[in-house]
């Protein structure tokens, strides 16, 4: 890596992100069995978000998922701790061939590029071993690369990272978030990361209650402010409390430096909305990270 080019043009360490490998004759059946989106549907080369929900249909983590072959996934965990992920999967193996192993061999580096060859929702493989994911938009370009080698570290570009995830509608979700939230509750319908077609795992009838009765009644909002705000802050409208925050980032450079997720009412009125009592505004989404 060139590690004296500039952030936009080379890659860089994305630390907060780790890699727990799934692999065995089992392992696309169990991560059926276990993970809220389709994954027998998922071919080799491809990937999808995903994720582990506990029986009550709440968010334990959410994760890109890989399929390298039959018999190799590959889970990208941004924030949740891989080994009680993986230690708390493995519990549930019983007599499947399965195993699970946190690839700590392999590091994680994002560029705010295009890949070469990775198309959304097929990944690409490099001469280096190296694998790319298209991790952007049409307009908005974003590569996250899997590989043996380590990448730079740079604190801006990592803020600018994940400010992208919380502008496109992904959940960055730290371990006080975690089991808090059902997929609705998240919107994660916007990146098509859970079915409710499929066969059953772990929150399967809440979900799928939820979706085909129309009870969702709360939904994830992108709010900015200009001065900071703290994972679990409240958000109130018109001096009621309407929710809390559960992901926050950084934006450098920019004049409302500071981005927020919250699961609000659906029906929620014109009141001025106010973050721990600082005026905060509510967004939309931007498109595009569907996979």
């Amino acid at each position: 890596m060139d590690k004296q080019a500039a952030p936009d043009t080379a890659f860089f360490a994305l630390p907060d992100h780790r890699i727990v490998a799934l692999t065995g004759r089992d392992a696309v059946a169990y991560a059926q069995a276990q993970f809220m989106n389709d994954v027998a549907a998922l071919a080799d080369g491809h990937w999808q978000w995903n994720g582990w929900l506990t029986p009550k249909g709440r968010v334990i983590a959410l994760f890109a998922l890989l399929r390298l072959d039959a018999e190799t996934l590959w889970l990208v965990l941004p924030d949740a701790g891989a080994e009680d992920v993986a230690a708390k999967l493995r519990a549930f193996v019983f007599r499947r061939k399965a195993t699970f192993a946190v690839r700590d061999d392999l590091h994680v580096g994002g560029a705010f590029l295009a890949s070469n060859s990775a198309t959304r929702d097929q990944f690409a493989s490099n001469a280096d071993g190296s694998l790319e994911l298209d991790f952007g938009t049409p307009d908005e370009p974003r590569t996250l690369r899997i590989g043996s080698m380590p990448t730079t570290e740079d604190t801006n570009a990592l803020a600018r990272w994940r400010a992208f995830d919380l502008a496109h509608g992904l959940p960055r979700l730290s371990a006080s978030q975690s089991e808090h939230w059902t997929p609705q509750q998240l919107s994660l319908d916007r990146l098509r990361a859970y079915s409710v077609k499929k066969g059953c795992y772990p929150g399967q009838e809440i979900v799928a209650r939820t979706h085909f009765l129309g009870q969702a009644k709360r939904h994830l909002t992108l709010l900015q402010a200009a001065t900071p705000i703290e994972i679990g802050d409240e958000v109130a409208e018109d001096s009621r409390a309407a929710g809390s925050v559960l992901s926050t980032a950084f934006r450098p450079g920019d004049t409302a430096r500071y981005l927020a997720l919250a699961v609000l009412p659906l029906e929620r009125g014109e009141a001025p909305l106010r973050i721990a009592g600082v005026p905060a505004e509510a967004v939309p989404f931007r498109e595009g990270l569907a996979r």
